[in-house]
């Protein structure tokens, strides 16, 4: 059989469908599984001994890019799968499919679909975890519920080559190192205040710790702003690092200090302790999977809001003092 998965197209939704990859591959140890992802993210899957192939593609941004959808369609048909599992809920997902003759597709019925699918899945009325929404969809093929846990793959010499991005920064081999990750893709209400992540990299750098910032080039300038002047055991990689650098490194970490972000999920994957900090999102909907205790939340009656940008006077993440996120990090130190 071949098996062809649509994965979502954030980087931490992605990470937390890999048990998807995990559970089909017990499933069926003989089929050739594929997945197929963004270009941007697909790499995040390049060790996944779960997966036969990749299917990388780009997603189009304009009206005159459309036509990018033939070449993937065609890429689908001529793969000439015999299974489809749709992860994301959009329409253009089961109609690249619909198009690309998969003969059996799977995926929730969502988003005027239901015609394109052959099983279609009801969106579950409970409140459950990211994670356990993508296994569910695994229900029709009669896999069930598993305890599988996120999981990324990285080979020891690529580890070992990210590092050195730390030696030329002046890391020293054998210090306990604290990464951090300020920042988060879908706006600001679910960011700890960047003056109280400086703060804390000063006090933890007063603990004789390497501490290392992580971000996209986009946040570059923030975090640029949050380590002028520290010391020069804080380290600034914004920018400077591929998804798969950055996830090797924070492979490395002692612990791992983020808000509710991609590179969460990473540290989770990768099995980095970390401390999460959440206000305005939901952790058991979208924490670090079967690690509740990593997370602050101060639960307070407005949240979780999902808003982009906090109306009122941000209480979720202002509650959250640096003493307490500093003692939680020395604990896995």
């Amino acid at each position: 059989m071949k098996i062809l998965v649509r994965m979502p197209n954030w980087v931490g939704d992605l990470v937390m469908a890999t048990p998807v990859l995990a559970d089909l591959r017990r499933a069926y140890p003989e089929a050739s599984i594929t997945a197929m992802a963004l270009s941007s993210m697909v790499e995040l899957l390049r060790e996944d001994r779960s997966i036969d192939a990749l299917f990388p593609f780009h997603r189009h941004l304009s009206q005159l890019e459309k036509g990018d959808d033939r070449s993937i369609i065609a890429k689908i048909k001529a793969g000439q799968y015999d299974l489809g599992i749709l992860l994301p809920n959009s329409f253009s997902s089961a109609w690249w499919f619909w198009q690309g003759k998969v003969k059996r597709k799977i995926g929730y019925s969502s988003f005027s679909r239901r015609f394109l699918l052959t099983d279609r899945v009801e969106l579950p009325e409970e409140k459950m975890h990211q994670v356990d929404r993508y296994k569910r969809l695994l229900l029709p093929l009669g896999i069930r519920f598993s305890e599988t846990r996120p999981k990324l793959i990285f080979s020891q010499k690529e580890i070992e080559e990210a590092k050195l991005l730390l030696f030329r920064k002046g890391y020293v081999e054998g210090a306990n190192l604290v990464g951090i990750h300020p920042g988060a893709a879908y706006g600001s209400a679910k960011c700890w205040p960047p003056d109280r992540y400086r703060e804390l990299a000063l006090a933890l750098v007063q603990e004789n710790l390497f501490v290392v910032f992580f971000g996209d080039a986009r946040a570059s300038g923030l975090i640029s702003e949050i380590c002028l002047g520290l010391p020069s055991s804080v380290i600034n990689l914004a920018g400077e690092t591929s998804i798969r650098e950055l996830s090797c490194l924070i492979h490395d970490c002692d612990v791992f200090v983020t808000n509710d972000s991609g590179p969460m999920h990473i540290a989770a994957a990768v099995g980095t302790p970390l401390v999460a900090l959440f206000g305005s999102t939901d952790d058991a909907v979208t924490g670090p999977y079967g690690n509740p205790l990593s997370v602050i939340n101060k639960k307070v009656s407005c949240s979780p809001c999902l808003k982009r940008v906090c109306p009122i006077d941000f209480r979720c993440m202002m509650q959250i003092s640096v003493g307490e996120v500093k003692t939680k990090v020395l604990h896995h130190v």
